[in-house]
């Protein structure tokens, strides 16, 4: 029988394996430094969306930023592991998630930077009286300005993640229709924060863990995880290299050492999140299994999937300062949004080029697996865009 297609409001490459072991380890929560308003009754531990008792079904996931890179393949985890999920998707994207999210309880068509069409996808669930037809609410947020603009980034990784929380907590929503778990995809970038997305990022993780905070009965509670590197964004030099091209790195190729996770071991670890205390109240950084590996390792592991010789071809660090700064000087004389995300572009570019991307280890899927599949299979549908470094 077919799978019906939910309803449209307003308002892998490696077989199936066990359950992954859990994370080894978490950052405590980080002082607050103001406090939204307050939130719903928390859930006691083994009670509520942590008690085995209650079905997955009965608890309603809404996931904002379903439609994105990470958050397709969270929806779809959330879907197959039998929750209610209402994935929240732009008008122009609605027709396409319906067909993506089949399994979900309905595709919710909202304008995530307006707080009262936010309000609404929440409330369009509720009876005439107010009530909720599930025992609990989750929020997930998967959303992620799309390049890293200045402006995108407070609109989205700030404001836009900020009116999903607040939309639905507080006062005024009927007990079983509050939000009483929030689940955000974060990035493990954010520790040393250099870049205005990762500020923006920062400034909302801020206002999500003073909210627990500023409730008296401690009646919130949230997972905020910060994933390392993704397969694919390691990924967009394979083609030309199957041609015969050098690898580009950067410096001497021992720069940026990372455990990337894959898509699909991520979804698994923010769906776990949902249901087991341990991740609750917890700033949860986590890559993939196996030791960190610089650009020059990774290069190495492709030559030897795609059956070609080693070339490697270094560009020093130093030229992008000099790109970065010709960048700035122009935008001191034509000062242009555009000038000015062009420079924090190429700031983005040498903070992935130089920094570490490193997180406890959690999953199955390896990156050399990855490596030796795209060298059979390829890339095409896999819809790399932003996520691709190069």
């Amino acid at each position: 029988a077919l799978t019906p297609t939910p309803s449209v409001s307003r308002s892998s490459f490696l077989a199936p394996r066990t359950a992954p072991a859990p994370l080894p380890s978490a950052i405590p929560r980080a002082a607050p430094r103001f406090a939204p308003a307050p939130a719903p009754r928390m859930d006691l531990a083994g009670a509520g969306i942590y008690s085995p008792a209650v079905p997955r079904s009965d608890i309603r996931v809404v996931v904002f930023g379903s439609t994105g890179y990470i958050g397709r393949y969270v929806t779809k985890e959330l879907i197959a592991q039998g929750y209610a999920v209402v994935a929240v998707a732009r008008e122009k994207k609605a027709e396409k998630a319906a067909r993506d999210f089949a399994g979900a309880r309905r595709i919710a068509v909202a304008e995530v930077t307006d707080v009262e069409s936010v309000r609404a996808v929440f409330k369009a669930d509720d009876a005439e009286d107010g009530t909720s037809p599930f025992a609990a609410t989750v929020t997930v947020s998967c959303m992620a300005s799309r390049g890293g603009g200045l402006k995108d980034s407070n609109l989205v990784d700030y404001q836009a993640t900020l009116n999903a929380l607040e939309a639905n907590i507080g006062p005024s929503p009927a007990s079983a229709s509050k939000t009483s778990h929030f689940v955000l995809l974060s990035a493990v970038c954010v520790q040393k924060p250099l870049l205005e997305f990762q500020r923006a990022k920062l400034k909302f993780e801020e206002a999500l863990q003073a909210v627990p905070s500023s409730a008296s009965d401690k009646d919130f509670s949230y997972s905020i995880v910060r994933p390392t590197a993704f397969f694919k964004s390691l990924a967009g030099q394979i083609a030309r290299m199957q041609t015969g091209a050098s690898y580009i790195m950067f410096g001497d190729g021992e720069l940026s050492k990372c455990n990337p996770i894959s898509e699909r071991d991520l979804a698994r670890f923010m769906a776990a999140c949902i249901k087991e205390e341990q991740y609750r109240n917890k700033v949860l950084p986590v890559g993939g299994p196996g030791e960190p590996v610089t650009p020059k390792e990774q290069a190495r592991m492709i030559f030897e999937k795609i059956g070609k010789p080693e070339k490697l071809q270094s560009v020093p660090i130093g030229l992008m300062d000099v790109v970065i700064g010709a960048i700035d000087a122009v935008g001191k004389v034509v000062p242009l949004d555009s000038v000015k995300d062009a420079a924090e572009f190429g700031r983005i570019g040498k903070y992935y080029a130089t920094e570490d991307m490193i997180g406890p280890s959690y999953g199955e899927d390896t990156l050399e697996a990855f490596f030796e599949d795209v060298a059979k299979n390829g890339l095409e549908g896999q819809e790399l865009g932003e996520a691709a470094i190069f």
